[in-house]
């Protein structure tokens, strides 16, 4: 519970600062919605974000979500099959 509440209050502060980033490089500079100076650290900071909550929400892209479960049966049955053979 307490990791999703830390991933929340994340982007709840992602949001407030990013747009505030935003509105403050857009009402100074000349520059356009789309450009590098404006979109750089809401996209950088969004890649952070996005890590945040696939760990949080436990969300396995590239082994799926029971790969950790049969990789530590699998060690523990070669384990046991070691320690039974000596």
């Amino acid at each position: 519970v307490e990791s999703i509440k830390s991933f929340y209050s994340h982007l709840i502060v992602y949001l407030f600062v990013n747009a505030y980033i935003v509105y403050s490089v857009l009402s100074v500079s000349n520059v356009g919605f789309f450009s590098f100076s404006v979109l750089s650290t809401p996209v950088f900071w969004g890649i952070g974000l996005l890590y945040h909550a696939l760990r949080v929400f436990d969300v396995c892209l590239l082994f799926g979500k029971d790969w950790k479960a049969k990789k530590i049966n699998q060690l523990m049955k070669s384990e046991y099959e070691d320690y039974k053979s000596v």
